[in-house]
Parts: C-alpha cells; structure tokens; sequence
C-alpha cells in the first residue's frame, strides 16, 4: 500500500488549500482514511477522518472549515482547508486501515497502518 501526500504550501492566514493523497494497491473493501498533521516537538493529531461508508469526523479545532472527501474511485483523498489560521502550520500526513468503526474511524495513530511521508503546509500571519 502506497500514500503520497500533494498539494502543501505556503498561504496567509484566513485562505484555504486543498491537500491530496494518492492511495495505491490498497487491498481492502473497508476502509477509514486521515488526515494527521504534526509540528516539531508535538504529537501527531488527527484533524480529519472517513470510511467507507462515507462517515465524516473532525478534530473539534477544524469542525466548519475543513473538509475529507475522496474521489468515486477511492485512490485519492482530499482535505479542503479554509480559513486556515496560523496555528495550524504543521506537516500533514495521510493515513489508511482496514479497520472502521460504527461511528466514524479511529482518532489515534495507532489505528492506522499505512502511511504517507508527508506535505508540509505554511501559514502566515
């Protein structure tokens, strides 16, 4: 399985950005896929989260201006980010597993198996 994370830059607080995640050979009906992001020194946090049943969830910091999606294919997965603020310089890592729950997908990065490297995103004040 393969992630490759696009779309990162540099932006000024208040505009948004789109990030893709191309997914290959994945194997697996199932599905939950996230987006994490991560500064130096902190943990990794999950901001963005869907299955494959198209349940949607959020990190409460970016409910109302961020947006998961993927295409009709389910190879690539989307993060519409508005009104970024300032704070919300990280790296942005997409991630993947088989496992889902009833509600949504895991929140941990424990949950998630396979991985992206990473596309760093910028935003200045």
């Amino acid at each position: 399985v393969q992630l490759v994370e696009s779309g990162g830059g540099s932006v000024q607080t208040g505009e948004s950005l789109e990030l893709s995640c191309a997914i290959s050979n994945y194997p697996y009906a199932d599905f939950c896929m996230a987006w994490f992001r991560q500064t130096p020194g902190k943990e990794r946090e999950s901001v963005a989260r869907i299955n494959s049943r198209g349940i949607t969830t959020y990190a409460d910091s970016v409910k109302g201006r961020f947006t998961v999606s993927t295409d009709n294919t389910k190879t690539t997965l989307f993060l519409q980010m508005d009104v970024l603020k300032y704070e919300e310089s990280a790296k942005y890592y997409c991630a993947a597993t088989p496992r889902i729950l009833w509600n949504g997908c895991g929140v941990d990065r424990d949950d998630y198996n396979y991985w992206g490297r990473g596309t760093q995103v910028t935003v200045s004040s």
